[in-house]
């Protein structure tokens, strides 16, 4: 499997690559200076960033369009849809560094001018990395503080919104979470010390940003959507944005995805009671901290693995102990799920927080299914709480949309993002309320322009 494929594989338990990054031209982030958000000549921006493969770029619209580019032998670069590897015609050409130029697709840009600081600061019992990126001026402006998804990659190299907020007049603070990048400190799935830390780095974000700072909040993608919320009861802040998170368990989301493997490929209530049976193991497993538990999932393999609906069971979790050599599944877990609680129940926060937020879903998640968090978040919003929520139809994990292959198999590979996501973010951080509609996406909840 490649890098790329690997990127978008979401495990709660602390092994999602995410993808993306972007920098302005006040200071080199990254070895290549061709990195960076541009302002092109038809109004419109576009982010290069780092790409998970070798000797690759890659490319982000705010309409949520996205590809990679290669360089091709004249020195240009040619990109594909999305993650795919199908080309979608588009050429893209560099000036030299000193000039930050680009051509996009036939459109002339330059590079969009921003402030940036790198910094360190005290996490719980760990040195954190933090940059804050800036819109250029002195200008009072929205400061998002982005909370990082299970991933064990540099929050600072790959994390797509340091680029894209900037250029809309956020400024955004992102940070290596402990145990990765530049960050000292253990790896850890420990929701609380994650929260602490992102405490910690939101006070560091409004230091920087001094009398420029206005509304302050919290972004978390899935991991972040139990953090965030966490954080946010820890000290006060403007703001939460929970992206492709879950008002339930790391087990329920678990047994919830294994559900609809099942379900979506037509497999009834007998079948699925044997899914249930691996989820089970694998959930003892998971709750043993990766130790004990392999003989039982032997025997279902033995018992089951040859029935057709077994190759199907993958689940957010159970296909990392299902497709590894139990001794590598044992290192994964002293590795990465160290703190873990997968039967953390989230609701005893969302129902303390009055903080006004956001959650963000995509209907066809299989990673994260989103029908009883959905379920809950109405609910809370119902009883009081200033919550919206926003579901976009035919997007899954990370807000992706995606082309998928025929049935059984059902193979998808992400496209873009839906055209309203990141405008729907900008709304909600800048202004604290949303417009009528965004993209094709469902919005419900309460009306948060009055909190």
């Amino acid at each position: 499997m490649n890098s790329r494929a690997n990127g978008v594989i979401t495990v709660a338990i602390g092994i999602l690559l995410a993808a993306l990054s972007s920098i302005g031209n006040t200071k080199d982030m990254a070895s290549d200076c061709r990195v960076g958000s541009y302002h092109l000549h038809d109004g419109s921006d576009v982010l290069i960033s780092p790409s998970m493969e070798d000797s690759q770029l890659d490319w982000q619209r705010w309409d949520g369009t996205m590809g990679e580019l290669t360089r091709n032998a004249d020195g240009t670069w040619s990109s594909t849809l999305g993650w795919t590897s199908r080309p979608d015609g588009k050429r893209v050409s560099f000036s030299d560094c000193a000039k930050g130029e680009i051509v996009f697709d036939g459109i002339k840009g330059k590079r969009i001018p921003l402030i940036v600081t790198d910094t360190r600061f005290q996490g719980t019992d760990a040195s954190l990395a933090g940059r804050l990126v800036m819109p250029v001026g002195s200008a009072k402006v929205p400061i998002v503080v982005l909370v990082h998804g299970a991933e064990n990659t540099s929050a600072l190299k790959y994390l797509q919104f340091l680029g894209l907020f900037p250029s809309q007049g956020i400024g955004t603070f992102v940070y290596d979470k402990r145990g990765t990048g530049e960050s000292g400190g253990n790896f850890s799935a420990d929701y609380e010390l994650l929260a602490k830390d992102a405490v910690a780095a939101m006070r560091e974000a409004r230091r920087l940003a001094g009398a420029r700072a206005s509304r302050v909040g919290y972004w978390g993608g899935s991991q972040g959507g139990w953090v965030a919320p966490l954080a946010a009861t820890q000290a006060p802040v403007d703001f939460v944005i929970a992206s492709h998170g879950l008002a339930v368990s790391p087990i329920e989301e678990d047994r919830a995805s294994i559900t609809l493997d099942m379900t979506r490929r037509g497999y009834g209530p007998d079948i699925l009671a044997k899914a249930m049976e691996i989820s089970d193991a694998t959930a003892a497993i998971i709750a043993s901290g990766f130790k004990d538990g392999y003989e039982r999932i032997d025997a279902l393999r033995a018992k089951y693995g040859a029935e057709p609906w077994f190759k199907y069971v993958h689940g957010d979790i159970s296909f990392v102990i299902l497709d590894m050599p139990h001794a590598q599944a044992r290192e994964l877990g002293s590795k990465f799920a160290v703190g873990i609680r997968p039967n953390y129940d989230s609701m005893p926060v969302l129902r303390e927080l009055m903080t006004p937020q956001l959650w963000i879903l995509g209907q066809d998640d299989l990673d994260a299914p989103i029908a009883e968090t959905l379920r809950r978040l109405k609910a809370l919003a119902q009883d009081g709480h200033p919550i919206t929520t926003a579901v976009f139809p035919h997007a899954q994990h990370a807000i992706y949309e995606f082309l998928e292959t025929p049935m059984p198999e059902a193979k998808r590979e992400n496209t873009r993002h839906p055209d309203g996501y990141f405008s729907i973010m900008r709304d909600f951080i800048i202004q604290g309320r949303l417009q009528s509609h965004y993209g094709s996406s469902v919005l419900g909840g309460v009306d948060i322009s009055a909190h």
